[in-house]
């Protein structure tokens, strides 16, 4: 069962691809039907099954894909071919990108890029300026 849908007429540009605004249209977690999420390029890139959710300002783009109970949210980027799934969370500013994967109850927050073949799993941290590279 589906829990979201795009909204054709509220789009930005990322990397010249198109994003679209999500609308979520049932309830689930802390999500309430009609409330409006994150962008994404496709339905691929945030599952509908789980709490998975994408929300304020955040982008998901290329075959990047949010899934489980992962939360995306503030200003946050995800995008190329990085995952976020279980209870993970990556939010203000933080990118995640590459083959990169943040799983379990990891957080990833402020400044930080988690990129290239990296892991952020456990309950690890990576937040402020820093970067995880591998």
């Amino acid at each position: 069962m589906k829990k979201y849908e795009l909204l054709l007429d509220d789009t930005k540009t990322a990397l010249g691809v198109t994003l679209y605004r999500i609308r979520y249209i049932r309830d689930f977690a802390n999500i309430k039907a009609g409330e409006l999420g994150g962008y994404i390029e496709k339905e691929d890139n945030l599952s509908h099954n789980g709490d998975a959710r994408v929300s304020d300002n955040t982008w998901v783009f290329g075959d990047a894909r949010v899934y489980g109970n992962a939360l995306v949210s503030g200003d946050a980027l995800v995008f190329g071919n990085a995952r976020v799934y279980g209870d993970a969370r990556v939010y203000g500013n933080a990118m995640v990108f590459g083959d990169a994967r943040v799983y379990d109850n990891a957080r990833v927050s402020g400044n930080a890029w988690v990129y290239g073949n990296a892991m952020v799993f456990g309950d690890a941290r990576v937040y402020g300026d820093e970067s995880t590279i591998l």
